[in-house]
């Protein structure tokens, strides 16, 4: 059985997510500040945090960052302010996806499930070795070197790198990255895909593939000239 951590200092939202998670099947634990979820991430050993931002002791922008460092647990935001500057830095430091206050607790849960069900890294869509131009995508190893050099990407930017090197040429909507690489079978507002693409951008500098940005569309992968 799965365990939540749910991470919040307001104690209504942390009874509400527990109430819904409980229905759903899962243990849930809490912690009320930053300090107490770093702990409990570390020895519980949580199969997915619901983290806020706004924490006392520890924010929940050091929280995702530090516990990061040290694990791959699947970590969902919660934040009370709809900035896209707040949820841009969260998935930047490692969140999987991050939600608004006031948000739904269904789709709370349907993006719960989502995430944990691809949260083990998939089977490499490519079975071999891919070449193209300098990039080099090792499958089986889940490995990529540009230009010779081992370039170190998170579960989801190589499997997101594999989806668009696997469809090549091919525009593929925000949507449907958000069902193929995070297996989200809902519509929702999120930056997630694009937060990601511009990550796996920098990562991919130098190897002569580019992510071109189809406006309105979404994306697909070029060779640059």
């Amino acid at each position: 059985m799965d365990t939540l951590l749910i991470v919040d200092d307001e104690r209504n939202i942390v009874e509400l997510v527990e109430l819904y998670a409980k229905q759903a099947g899962y243990r849930t634990l809490r912690a009320y500040d930053g300090e107490t979820a770093l702990q409990m991430i570390e020895r519980d050993s949580p199969s997915l945090v619901v983290l806020d931002l706004m924490l006392p002791k520890v924010s929940g922008w050091d929280v995702c960052k530090r516990a990061r460092a040290k694990s791959d647990v699947p970590i969902i935001m919660l934040t009370a302010r709809d900035d896209d500057v707040d949820k841009i830095v969260g998935l930047e430091l490692g969140a999987d996806d991050y939600l608004t206050k006031p948000f739904n607790p269904r789709e709370l849960m349907a993006r719960i499930k989502a995430i944990l069900r691809r949260a083990s890294p998939e089977p490499a869509r490519i079975h071999t070795v891919a070449h193209l131009a300098h990039l080099e995508v090792d499958g089986p190893k889940r490995e990529v070197r540009v230009a010779g050099m081992p370039v170190k990407l998170r579960a989801k930017e190589f499997d997101l790198l594999t989806m668009l090197i696997e469809n090549r040429g091919i525009v593929l909507t925000r949507d449907k990255l958000l069902e193929l690489v995070w297996g989200y079978d809902f519509a929702g507002e999120t930056r997630t895909v694009d937060v990601h693409v511009a990550q796996l951008r920098k990562h991919i500098t130098g190897s002569g593939v580019g992510i071109e940005t189809v406006f309105g569309v979404g994306y697909k992968l070029t060779l640059e000239d």
